[in-house]
């Protein structure tokens, strides 16, 4: 027996050298061989890590990053595009309150409030309104924090459907300039379902209530306007990048399926016929592919109703067992609520929302038992989507004070996202740069983090790699060995891939990997 085998077993702290000293260093020990284009892409991206941010930039903007799945649309849309369909739209601006106003129109603008299509002539106004979508230039002041900015901009510029395709567009063609292939995007459609619920009412009962909802005729036919919504905005994105077409735009090769977006933040009525339409909706449509909860996690309905909205889910998963669910989960620090407010919102999340990923997680260090809770994660392979600015700007956390490396100690599968980019002023590779220069990530590090993006995904079908825990990524199911990187599959291994979504994108994902790494 080795001694790093006979440590793990005399250890007189054993849970907690077995969860992260001991284990961890017989997974390094267990690693898969290194190829020589792998071993070659590692020294280079050393250099560039030792040259600083500029180059690591250059590095990974190349680098395949697999998916985004912690991206909200509205939110990843720059804040010169809102002004510019304002424009196009004839929509007045507030140049008071910074804001778009949508109740009026040019050439009827209010006194004092100028057309949004003149807003680029002025550029104090230009600027004033970028600052007030975004967190750019934004410095935290009392009574305003970074926090209360972010989440204040998306009653700024609105949310306006008609523009959805363009925005998919926006976003596909960014992701696709950075070496990206797979987009969950966030969106909540029209959900007239929320008056239905409000009209019945809510009195506990979700069996009672999701029976009166199905017997609904205006739910039902919200359930079918939704999934028009959702298939309307990819013809208008299919329409603009020329898809399928011989000029077809970079951004075709990114594929775009939704989250179907609840906001936690209304009564119960509400929020659990948001949930059930979800729920009816990702069962339909194979373009909607899971269902997540949106809404500031410290509001005052999020915390009161954050027990009961998780038994909401936990009896729905129960009716629709096939949905995917991830949840925003952990979005909290400590100056933020009371310290009972920080104890139990992962967990519940994972054990009675069924969560099969946890959007930010930051607080998990303040939950019982935080070790148990993310051994649990690991055991279960739930994924944790982390949003390093994002957590930066909103909660004040970063570095060291982030959970992101004990999550990879526990052996938690974490994948980088980008949450808000447009409100953020970034991209994934900024978040990429911002990981490996903060924290200590080789090469390999970071090729675990994209391949984890693709296999935690909510694409269906089978994945190419052996599920083994703690998560590696490493060792390719038996009928794919030896394959991965080429053009095509061939055999068994065809086969398989053929019949699954999810290793159709691994595929390709190892495929640009391996051009990747041949160019060095």
């Amino acid at each position: 027996m080795s001694k790093t085998r006979r440590a793990c077993v005399v250890s007189p702290v054993l849970a907690a050298c077995v969860l992260f000293s001991c284990c961890f260093r017989l997974t390094a020990l267990a690693s898969a061989p290194v190829s020589s284009g792998e071993a070659r892409a590692a020294r280079a991206f050393e250099q560039a890590r030792k040259e600083g941010p500029a180059a690591l930039r250059v590095f990974l903007f190349k680098m395949p990053k697999g998916g985004d799945l912690h991206n909200h649309l509205s939110g990843a849309v720059y804040a010169e595009t809102f002004i510019r369909e304002a424009g196009e739209d004839r929509i007045c601006v507030d140049a008071v309150r910074l804001k778009m106003d949508a109740e009026h129109h040019a050439p009827d603008c209010p006194p004092g409030e100028p057309a949004a299509k003149e807003v680029p002539a002025n550029q104090h106004l230009y600027d004033e309104l970028i600052d007030a979508f975004s967190m750019r230039t934004f410095v935290p002041v009392t009574g305003e924090s970074g926090h209360d900015h972010f989440f204040d901009t998306f009653g700024r510029f609105g949310d306006d459907k008609r523009f959805t395709g363009e925005w998919i567009d926006e976003v596909a063609s960014r992701s696709a300039a950075q070496n990206e292939q797979y987009l969950e995007l966030m969106q909540t459609p029209g959900f007239r379902a929320a008056a239905a619920g409000v009209r019945i009412g809510w009195n506990g009962d979700a069996a009672r209530l999701k029976e009166a909802l199905l017997a609904d005729e205006a739910f039902r036919g919200n359930v079918g306007s939704a999934r028009e919504e959702y298939g309307e905005a990819l013809r208008k994105r299919n329409e603009i990048e020329h898809c399928g077409q011989a000029a077809a735009r970079p951004g075709c090769g990114v594929t775009v399926r939704f989250l179907f977006q609840v906001l936690r933040g209304f009564p119960p009525e509400q929020v659990f016929a948001q949930t059930l339409l979800g729920f009816e909706v990702a069962s339909a449509d194979a373009d909607v592919v899971g269902i997540n909860f949106v809404m500031p996690e410290d509001g005052y309905i999020s915390m009161r109703d954050y027990a009961l909205q998780m038994r909401m889910l936990d009896y729905l998963h129960g009716e629709y067992p096939k949905v995917p669910i991830t949840l925003h989960a952990g979005e909290l620090s400590t100056d933020m609520v009371p310290p009972e407010g920080l104890k139990f919102h992962i967990r519940m999340a994972v054990e009675e929302g069924h969560a099969e990923r946890i959007g930010h997680g930051v607080d998990v260090m303040y939950e019982d038992r935080p070790w148990e809770l993310m051994k649990e994660m690991a055991d279960r392979h739930v994924m944790v989507e982390v949003n390093l600015t994002s957590n930066d700007v909103i909660l004040n956390v970063k570095g060291n004070e982030h959970p992101f490396m004990l999550y990879r100690k526990a052996g938690v599968p974490v994948a980088l996202s980008t949450d808000d980019e447009g409100v953020s002023r970034i991209d994934l590779t900024h978040e990429y740069v911002r990981a490996a220069d903060t924290y200590p990530l080789s090469y390999h590090d970071l090729k675990l983090m994209v391949r984890t993006s693709i296999q935690h995904s909510f694409l269906p079908g089978d994945s190419l790699w052996e599920r083994v825990t703690p998560e590696k990524l490493e060792t390719p199911v038996a009928a794919c060995r030896g394959q991965l990187g080429a053009e095509t599959p061939a055999g068994a291994c065809a086969t398989l891939v053929h019949a699954s979504e999810k290793a159709q994108q691994e595929w390709e994902l190892e495929r640009r990997f391996h051009i990747f790494e041949a160019s060095f």
